[in-house]
């Protein structure tokens, strides 16, 4: 045996003696211990082992005695691998491997951290079959890898069809981070850090059933999560001009209510475009002169007069800020990935340390419907990976639609896979129904549970919906809480579905009739994105929605249009980012530049830093991937998105950004021009409006929706003044005219004033429906104009 310093030697290996793995309750197998393997000795063994047929994955199937000592050999004399041999009871049992990702083929595919360490396990075939043997023996090599303090994370990259192993690793708390092809397979490459084990189905402390105590439910968070929403509430309904704060000084400012019997004062300094930057720790409120704890449901009722809300929705508009609060209380006591942290974090744990919803709205977290234990299963700030029901609807009562290069079939076999696909027909078949009949339907567990099994009861006694229930995929609820992305798959598709939790002024169901054709209207939009060289010039893309269902057979569908009984049973599939990204890129979802975590540090000034460039530069980088593409789209192309922070997907580069992925196409893309051609299906998107309202697409929903956000981050963190800011939006536009003289002057983006569109006073106005769907522009609450930051220097 060599005696190379290794990357990975826990402390009793060193010492010359075998690791003994930490004993397990309910584990009764006796001591498992792994000690260093010798090529020489323990060649036979494995032999026998690796050419097994259930060693397949190994990659030595026809390998000779010979050709194992040797290889076994060389990774003895490799400093950066090792090999251990492990028993269970004192009798061989089965092999592991550890080795340092940066000496790896894994190098080339993903940025190795440090204490990063690589592991491989291989149970050895037996005799007969012991319950729970490999399982414990996968726990005890998690333990083996997380013995040497120096480890903070297990890597792994099983072959994509190793589909035990898989489970394996879903149990041991391995999310997939993405598909890579390697010189010998195509592998899931897998991440599992001490805090994803700890709390794993097979860790030594396994997360335990939802506390139904809710305690994340105290005094002291919930007092800090009023004081938070009760900022936001004075500065955004400031911003909307719903408030109309009373200087008291320099910096200070008072809000009076009721006649002035009660009384909010605060410390807050004005931005461009009326944004008020309030400091979170100056909010004061009296009630007759006596100073009083802040409460933003009494703040509610107290502004409800001046708000304007509807006395039969102020309930609902209460429960949905309760809910906020709520779910605020739940993200500051379960974050445990810090601003910096998230630096080197994955696509989905970046999605679910999100702390914040909609920048603008004050109720922005409703799910009204779901309930304590169905938030700490399903929302995303809780990032439990869960598997969705799959429901069979007759194929004569409902309707498949799909993206021009897709087949129902293939989608089906894509999705998952020939052996779920199989699973799902063989269950019909047990019920004496032909799989050639039925469409298959993913349903959002809760929906199936508290909608579908009633509401729907009669379709599925007449065996026009059958429960078919799950397959092996987990997905993990994104923030837009009814689309998944699966986690260990994560090149398949996002899965969104019907969802009727009533969150943000809209029921969040969806539509079978309303989505026939929203495939077509993805490809008409990647087509035209794909075909013009500004936009592949700033890396921008979308990611097409190409395949829908929708049950189209129940007594709901007579109804007239726009029941919500109308939305309960539909699902489509959106493109996954992860197959194309490159070795040196990573995926983080735009709202995460407006994210701090729970000691108020923000994600985007740990972004600037990180990246090595001044904040200036980051800024510039930022604007020509997400404003420049945004604006060409609606100059060139008379195209509008719903460009706000959840709906982009950053692919970042060193910490900066490199390009933008635009999502949610078929609910929220418009074609604002009455003469533009298109395509017959794709109709539906075309919604004529003013040049002045047109334009309200970059500058409301751009400029005010995001960027006021941004710039005030980086001015509060003292990275770039704000003015300097806006300065840097200015310059992208001059230079996207530059380069399109002939388009320059179609919208005058730029113009002095434009109008205040006003967000919470859509909400405030309907709760439960902020605007129509079908006709977004008629359904806008304008509140005067403002001040264009980016105006021309002649204007100002």
């Amino acid at each position: 045996m060599t005696t190379t310093t290794r990357p990975h030697r826990p402390d009793a290996v060193d010492a010359g003696s075998p690791w003994t793995a930490p004993p397990r309750p309910g584990t009764d197998l006796g001591p498992i211990t792994i000690e260093p393997l010798d090529p020489d000795r323990d060649a036979a063994l494995l032999h026998g082992w690796v050419t097994s047929p259930r060693s397949r994955f190994w990659g030595m199937q026809e390998a000779d005695l010979e050709t194992v000592r040797a290889a076994y050999a060389a990774i003895d004399a490799d400093p950066s691998h090792s090999a251990w041999l492990g028993s269970v009871a004192g009798a061989p049992a089965f092999l592991a491997e550890t080795y340092d990702p940066a000496r790896s083929e894994l190098a080339q595919h993903y940025p190795v951290r440090d204490g990063d360490l690589g592991m491989h396990v291989l149970v050895g075939p037996a005799e007969r079959r012991v319950p729970g043997f490999t399982s414990a023996v996968f726990a005890a090599v998690m333990d083996f890898c997380f013995a040497d303090p120096a480890v903070r994370r297990v890597v792994v990259e099983p072959d994509v069809g190793n589909r035990l192993v898989a489970a394996k690793n879903a149990a041991a708390g391995f999310v997939v981070d993405r598909l890579v092809r390697l010189s010998d397979k195509t592998a899931a490459l897998s991440f599992c850090t001490r805090e994803a084990f700890r709390t794993s189905a097979l860790g030594p402390e396994p997360a335990e059933r939802p506390d139904d105590s809710a305690p994340h439910l105290e005094p002291g968070v919930a007092a800090r999560a009023h004081r938070h929403l009760v900022t936001k509430a004075l500065a955004e309904f400031s911003h909307e001009r719903l408030l109309a704060p009373r200087r008291l000084g320099e910096d200070r400012w008072a809000v009076d209510v009721d006649g002035g019997r009660v009384r909010y004062t605060f410390a807050a300094v004005h931005h461009p475009l009326e944004h008020w930057v309030v400091e979170a720790a100056t909010v004061g409120r009296t009630v007759d002169g006596e100073p009083r704890e802040l409460d933003v449901l009494e703040l509610v009722v107290e502004l409800a007069p001046v708000l304007g809300i509807p006395d039969t929705l102020l309930g609902t508009y209460l429960e949905e800020v309760s809910s906020t609060l709520a779910s605020l209380a739940y993200k500051w006591t379960s974050a445990a990935a810090s601003a910096d942290d998230l630096l080197g974090a994955g696509f989905q744990q970046i999605e679910a340390a999100m702390t914040e919803g909609h920048p603008a709205f004050l109720a922005n977290n409703g799910r009204i419907g779901f309930g304590r234990r169905a938030h700490d299963t399903w929302s995303p700030e809780a990032g439990r990976p869960q598997r969705l029901v799959w429901v069979a609807a007759r194929r004569t009562l409902s309707h498949f639609a799909a993206a021009r290069d897709v087949t129902e079939e293939q989608h089906y076999r894509d999705e998952v896979g020939a052996e779920g696909l199989q699973l799902l027909h063989d269950r019909l078949e047990r019920l004496g129904l032909d799989p050639a009949d039925y469409r298959l339907l993913p349903v959002h567990p809760w929906q199936w549970d508290t909608r579908v099994a009633i509401t729907f009861a009669a379709d599925v006694a007449r065996r026009y919906l059958v429960h078919l229930g799950e397959t092996e995929d987990r997905y993990q609820a994104q923030q837009s809480i009814r689309t998944f992305f699966d986690v260990d798959r994560p090149d398949r598709s996002y899965v969104k579905t019907a969802l009727a939790v009533q969150n943000m002024g809209f029921l969040r169901g969806l539509s079978a009739r309303y989505m026939r054709a929203t495939p077509a209207i993805n490809d008409y939009v990647a087509d035209l994105v794909r075909g013009d060289a500004t936009l592949r010039g700033c890396g921008f893309s979308v990611l097409r929605e190409h395949a829908t269902i929708g049950y189209t057979g129940s007594v709901y569908t007579r109804l007239p249009a726009g029941s919500p009984y109308q939305k309960m049973l539909a699902a489509l599939w959106r493109e996954s980012p992860v197959p194309g990204l490159a070795p040196d890129e990573r995926l983080a979802t735009m709202a995460s530049l407006l994210h701090r975590d729970a000691d108020g540090r923000s994600h985007l000034a740990a972004l600037v830093r990180g990246s090595g460039l001044d904040a200036a530069e980051w800024v510039r980088r930022y604007l020509r991937v997400y404003l420049r593409p945004v604006a060409h789209c609606l100059l060139a192309h008379d195209l509008a998105f719903m460009p706000h922070g959840e709906n982009l997907i950053m692919v970042l580069r060193d910490h900066a950004p490199a390009r933008m992925i635009m999502k949610d196409i078929g609910e929220e893309v418009a074609v604002l021009s009455a003469d533009r051609p298109l395509p017959p299906q794709v109709e539906r998107v075309r919604a004529p409006v003013g040049e002045d309202v047109a334009a309200l697409s970059v500058q409301t929903d751009v400029f005010d929706g995001v960027l006021r956000f941004v710039a005030a981050v980086l001015d509060v963190d003292g990275l770039l003044d704000v003015h300097r800011f806006w300065a840097l939006v200015a310059d992208c536009l001059d230079e996207w005219e530059a380069d399109h003289p002939e388009l320059a002057g179609r919208l005058d983006l730029r113009a002095p004033r434009f109008a205040h569109s006003c967000l919470n006073r859509l909400q405030l106005r309907n709760t439960l429906q902020m605007v129509d769907l079908t006709d977004q522009a008629s359904s806008l609450i304008m509140s005067g104009t403002l001040a264009n930051p980016v105006a021309r220097a002649a204007a100002r």
